[in-house]
């Protein structure tokens, strides 16, 4: 049984910006206790070797994540079988999201647009356009805060200095022209 490491080393295996000494030395002293921690939580040894790799592969760039630890065995371990489990619910979930065959997958109706729908949009939105061009300055104003800038009716109250009254009024009577006009495309 190897002792763990602390955190206190001989300066060559301090950090430095290019390489962690710490984790390298931890790896290699405990790698076959990491595998086998994540192999007694369930997964193949290909799959355990895969995740003490990736848990080296994250920890690498992040020198301080190691330092302090009282036990870096433990550490691992625990970031290991962690892992482990994240990837468990992965497969998990990428089971039940790719479970089902071809044929239901094309049972599945996907909205597709016709080529007229995107010229009507079109042809209701210039209508849309003239009908808020209609409207009377203040009017306007009321409903382009309300729908564009997503203010609340007291905001616009606030700022256009009139009432909240006045300002549901505006609206109400613009939202009423604006189907009266595309009444004919609904």
């Amino acid at each position: 049984m190897t002792a763990p490491f602390s955190a206190s080393l001989p300066n060559e295996y301090t950090s430095s910006a290019s390489d962690n000494p710490l984790l390298d030395r931890a790896i290699l002293a405990y790698y076959d206790e990491l595998c086998g921690s994540v192999r007694r939580r369930g997964h193949s040894a290909a799959n355990s070797q895969e995740i003490v790799h990736d848990i080296y592969v994250r920890l690498r760039p992040r020198h301080d994540v190691l330092e302090n630890k009282a036990s870096l065995k433990a550490f691992l371990i625990r970031a290991c079988i962690n892992l482990g489990i994240d990837r468990f619910r992965r497969e998990r979930f990428e089971s039940c999201l790719f479970s089902g065959t071809e044929q239901e997958a094309l049972a599945v109706s996907a909205p597709i647009a016709s080529p007229d729908h995107a010229m009507d949009l079109e042809h209701r939105l210039t209508i849309l356009k003239a009908a808020i061009m209609e409207m009377s300055l203040q009017r306007r104003r009321v409903f382009i805060a309300s729908r564009v800038g997503r203010l609340s009716a007291d905001e616009i109250a606030e700022r256009m200095k009139i009432s909240r009254n006045m300002v549901d009024r505006h609206l109400r009577k613009a939202y009423l022209h604006c189907l009266d006009r595309l009444e004919d495309t609904l």
